[in-house]
């Protein structure tokens, strides 16, 4: 693991560790409702303790930040394997949607691949991860987030929100696709 991979494993237990606080927030509301505050006061206490220990969580994360920060040349780890990666390694494809959409309109309703991708990536430079920055196993050439955003394009088109008869190369917005950014309605 290198220190990115090593934050991105920080950033999930955390994200799980709120999950669970919240959950814990839940049951202490819904017994609290019921008259049942012993079962509330024991959801609340335990919702204290998960979030204590998100704060030491967190301060692990920020000093393996500093120290990671401080060494001179990171040591990049290469996958070699060919298998999919672990769930949540990388971003969805889903949260590609938007920002192709909105690079489109942008560009003018219509544009070359290469130009819609490079904005997309300026859209998308804090969320995407260490693992969407290497080259896919199958393709050294390919970036792993640019080939995720091109299988975002297929499902659009398959909503209707990007046209699907564009010529080669070129990515376009539909009518559809401009009416579901104004007005952040998805198809299911």
């Amino acid at each position: 693991m290198d220190g990115n991979e090593v934050t991105e494993a920080f950033e999930m237990l955390l994200a799980e560790l709120e999950a669970v606080r919240q959950r814990l927030n839940e049951e202490a509301a819904s017994a609290s409702k019921a008259s049942e505050y012993d079962a509330a006061r024991r959801a609340i206490e335990e919702a204290e303790r998960v979030e204590k220990f998100s704060g030491k969580v967190r301060a692990l994360r920020d000093e393996w930040a500093s120290l990671s920060a401080k060494r001179s040349r990171p040591t990049k780890v290469r996958r070699t394997s060919t298998s999919r990666l672990p769930r949540g390694r990388r971003t969805h494809e889903r949260a590609f949607r938007r920002p192709i959409l909105e690079a489109l309109i942008e560009l003018g309703g219509r544009a070359p691949i290469g130009e819609v991708l490079d904005l997309v990536g300026e859209k998308m430079r804090g969320q995407l991860r260490h693992d969407d920055l290497e080259p896919l196993p199958s393709d050294s050439r390919s970036v792993r987030w640019r080939n995720t955003a091109q299988w975002c394009r297929d499902a659009l088109v398959r909503e209707g929100l990007m046209r699907s008869d564009s010529p080669r190369g070129i990515w376009e917005i539909s009518d559809a696709g401009r009416k579901a950014v104004e007005t952040e309605q998805w198809p299911a």
